[in-house]
């Protein structure tokens, strides 16, 4: 039985694909949410990145709203696509995804005995949707690990990571039902950077798609850059280091619950690790062999930049 991912698509979401797929995990499956950008764009990006790096598993369309509030995107910050490049970007390719992930993801999760793993790198509203409807197959999951949540800040807000507070009635849910859920939060990410200085050895990989690759990264790690900031976290790249090799992290249980209201803490995660303040409910990553990860990705981007 191979795994399954949720994402909403962006480079670093396709970085973790790819990260997934190197280390020989199988994916069995893709869905897509609402959340970088919103789903025609999720769509499109996924139909390029389908295209150009010739992905063998099939792609299903999900979400394009929230469980309850207005949709929230992260375009303010990576633009109308939700991929930014120093140049070259995807390329437009036919839209096949006429299986609702829904339907999908149930299947997969019928299928026979087994692990049932996900990585998810968005919000968690397919997920929540599978839970709240099919609750029997929603407990056949065995690992969902979440990029996603900060222990001690956010992003999007002050106290709200993005994937979080773009639905955080996705995660009560996920979390209400007892999913067996593991956290890789802003804090663990921001410990693997990536500088401008990583891109040219990727350029240099020599590949039909090395250009590519090379200005998406560029351009990824551009948003730090114009900032004033000298390198950008790997986000969903290192969700998917933790969820493909969990040795490289140190895991901590704990109790994790999400804010749903107040205008500045709604979709903050708390994240209680003292015993006797509460059942734990899920893990979150403490700690990650940072060489370890940053080798990982930035070998697997050129791995697929040099064919």
């Amino acid at each position: 039985m191979g795994i399954w991912i949720d994402t909403d698509m962006g480079f670093d979401d396709i970085a973790a694909i790819m990260v997934a797929a190197h280390a020989g995990l199988g994916v069995d499956g893709v869905s897509l949410v609402f959340g970088n950008a919103p789903i025609e764009h999720v769509r499109r990006n996924a139909a390029g990145a389908a295209s150009a790096f010739v992905w063998p598993f099939p792609v299903h369309a999900g979400r394009a709203a929230p469980v309850l509030a207005k949709m929230e995107t992260a375009t303010g910050i990576l633009g109308q696509t939700g991929i930014p490049t120093a140049g070259r970007a995807l390329p437009e390719a036919p839209d096949a995804f006429h299986t609702d992930a829904f339907e999908a993801l149930c299947s997969w999760l019928e299928k026979g005995e087994g692990k049932r793993r996900i990585m998810a790198l968005g919000p968690l509203t397919n997920i929540a949707a599978v839970a709240l409807a099919r609750p029997d197959l929603a407990a056949r999951i065995t690992d969902l690990t979440w990029m996603g949540g900060g222990v001690t800040n956010g992003n999007h807000t002050a106290s709200a990571e993005f994937n979080a507070f773009a639905d955080p009635e996705a995660l009560a849910i996920v979390l209400a039902h007892k999913i067996p859920l593991r956290m890789v939060d802003l804090d663990l990410c921001r410990k693997v950077l990536c500088a401008p200085d990583d891109v040219a050895p990727i350029r240099a990989a020599g590949g039909r798609n090395a250009e590519l690759v090379a200005d998406l990264l560029a351009g990824f790690v551009a948003i730090a850059t114009s900032r004033g900031r000298p390198a950008m976290a790997l986000y969903d790249a290192v969700a998917a280091v933790a969820f493909a090799f969990p040795e490289h992290v140190t895991w901590r249980e704990a109790r994790i619950d999400i804010e749903l209201s107040g205008t500045l803490t709604r979709g903050r995660t708390v994240v209680e690790t003292r015993t006797g303040r509460g059942e734990f409910n899920a893990a979150y990553g403490v700690e990650i062999d940072v060489e370890k990860a940053r080798a990982i990705i930035l070998e697997t981007l050129r791995a697929e930049a040099s064919w």
